[in-house]
């Protein structure tokens, strides 16, 4: 049973690393002076501070020392505007992997709160990499043609 809270706490610390990571994409971003895909990642890093929350309640509802550990510095400089949305894209990816195999584990154990609680984690990741797939599709659509760019930071800064 240790070993699977672990993980969750692992994974509680990836959250908050990738809250982090989505910040400096947004910074990336505005010093570009695109303020749209900016407030897309600022959004995104606050949702990921939620799915940390989330991890986090969880942890301390069993009685588990949460364990804060070490947030690498993240990427500042990218190819382009698209690269930006690319590795989003696969950050995503490597969460549902991470998700899925914390899963495994619990299943295995029959550790039927991590499962519950993984459900919602497994139908929001999803949810996010179907949303950074079609944002990726659309970035190579426009194919760095200004126009399109401006027309889809106006896009993205609605959310």
């Amino acid at each position: 049973m240790e070993k699977i809270f672990e993980k969750v706490n692992e994974q509680f610390n990836f959250e908050l690393e990738s809250g982090y990571i989505y910040l400096a994409m947004s910074n990336y971003l505005k010093r570009l002076g695109m303020d749209g895909f900016a407030h897309f990642m600022d959004k995104q890093a606050h949702e990921e501070y939620e799915h940390a929350r989330k991890l986090y309640n969880f942890l301390v509802e069993v009685d588990y020392p949460v364990e804060y550990k070490e947030i690498p510095k993240p990427e500042k400089n990218y190819e382009d505007i698209a690269d930006v949305f690319k590795k989003a894209y696969a950050h995503e990816q490597e969460v549902t992997r991470r998700i899925r195999d914390i899963y495994k584990d619990a299943h295995g154990e029959l550790n039927f709160e991590v499962m519950g609680l993984l459900d919602w984690f497994i139908k929001e990741q999803i949810e996010e990499e179907d949303n950074f797939r079609g944002i990726v599709e659309k970035f190579e659509r426009i194919n760095g043609n200004w126009g399109g760019l401006y027309i889809f930071d106006h896009e993205l800064g609605q959310r």
